[in-house]
């Protein structure tokens, strides 16, 4: 099936936004890393708040834009990290705040803006890239792991089942 687009589906508001990071909660199984990609406001952060609210985190989820990262406590001893580098002026600026560290076998890292980071950021297994289309949103998966291949699959499915 390597020869299929990547799937993809459109989210007319922000409650379509939020309802596809949910049920992405349970497809994303740690460790994994995910670039979340599109233009200022199309959603990356929305995303982020829906997955963590399907996971139950019930707390506030804030944008990391101006801290970098904000880091979130999962149940099943897991954690999230999510990213933002859109204000990195040099991908060293990745090695320099020693994010490395926060990459281990229990966390699932969301990072907005990835290209930002250069070589410094690790390979990504999944890509969500949003972007704005005809009043909302259209998100396209993709994977680029073996791991994610599986949960791009199941997730295939589930969009041709709802859609």
């Amino acid at each position: 099936m390597a020869d299929l687009p990547p799937p993809s589906v459109f989210l007319p508001d922000e409650a379509a936004t939020l309802a596809l990071g949910g049920a992405w909660a349970q497809l994303l199984r740690a460790p994994c890393v995910v670039y979340l990609q599109g233009d200022l406001g199309a959603g990356k952060t929305t995303f982020t708040r829906g997955l963590l609210h399907g996971f139950g985190h019930r707390g506030t989820v804030k944008s990391p834009t101006y801290a970098l990262v904000e880091s979130y406590r999962l149940p099943q001893e897991r954690v999230l990290h999510h990213f933002d580098l859109y204000r990195f002026a040099d991908p060293s600026e990745w090695e320099d705040a020693g994010l490395d560290d926060l990459f281990a076998d229990n966390s699932i890292c969301l990072i907005e803006w990835p290209l930002q980071g250069g070589e410094f950021v690790p390979a990504a297994d999944y890509v969500f890239d949003l972007r704005t289309e005809e009043g909302g949103r259209r998100c396209s998966v993709s994977a680029l792991s073996a791991a994610a291949e599986e949960g791009v699959e199941l997730w295939r499915a589930s969009v041709a089942a709802d859609y």
